[in-house]
C-alpha cells in the first residue's frame, strides 16, 4: 500500500494542528500525583514555579511577655529563594514552616503583593525537605484552579541513579 507525499503532508498537518489545539499542560505536570478525586481537571489559574538556587534555615525562640502564662515557642523554617521558571512568574520567595503539634494543616498560599508562597509541612519532614536541598535541583511549583483546589510542592528534577 503506498501513499502519496500529498497525502502523508496532510496527515501530518492534520497531526500537528490537533496536538497544537490540545490544551497546554502546567511545567513540571510529570511530578504531579494522580488526579484520582478530578481535581485537575482544569488548567489553573496560576501557576508559580521557581527553581531554588538559596536556603536558609531560621530556628526562632519567641516568647510574648503579655500573656500569662507566658507562652514560649521555637519556630523552625526555611527561608528559599530562587528564579522564577513558569510565564508570569513573579514569586522571589518560599516560606516552608514545620508544624509538630496540629492535625491538619494550613493550606499553601500565594501572596502576590509580596511575592512570597507560604508551604506548611509536619515536622518530621524537615530532614526530607533539607536533604532535598543540599543535593539539588530543587523546583518550587504551586498551582491554583478554578475549582478553589490548590497544589504546591518541592521536588527534586529527575536523575539518574548512580
Amino acid at each position: 500500500m503506498s501513499v502519496s507525499r500529498a497525502a502523508l503532508a496532510a496527515i501530518l498537518l492534520l497531526l500537528s494542528a490537533s496536538l497544537s489545539a490540545a490544551e497546554p499542560r502546567p511545567l513540571h505536570s510529570q511530578f504531579l500525583p494522580p488526579d484520582d478525586l478530578g481535581l485537575r481537571q482544569e488548567q489553573p489559574q496560576l501557576q508559580q514555579l521557581i527553581q531554588i538556587t538559596e536556603f536558609a534555615v531560621v530556628a526562632g525562640s519567641q516568647r510574648q511577655s503579655d500573656q500569662q502564662p507566658i507562652p514560649i515557642s521555637s519556630p523552625l523554617l526555611l527561608r528559599l529563594k530562587g528564579k522564577p521558571l513558569s510565564q508570569g512568574a513573579n514569586v522571589s520567595q518560599v516560606i516552608v514552616h514545620f508544624d509538630g503539634e496540629s492535625k491538619s494543616l494550613k493550606k499553601p498560599s500565594y501572596d502576590a503583593a509580596k511575592r512570597v508562597l507560604t508551604l506548611t509541612y509536619p515536622l518530621d519532614q524537615y530532614p526530607v525537605l533539607v536533604d532535598l536541598l543540599r543535593h539539588g535541583p530543587v523546583y518550587c511549583q504551586f498551582l491554583s484552579y478554578p475549582n478553589g483546589h490548590v497544589w504546591a510542592d518541592l521536588h527534586t528534577g529527575a536523575q539518574r541513579v548512580r
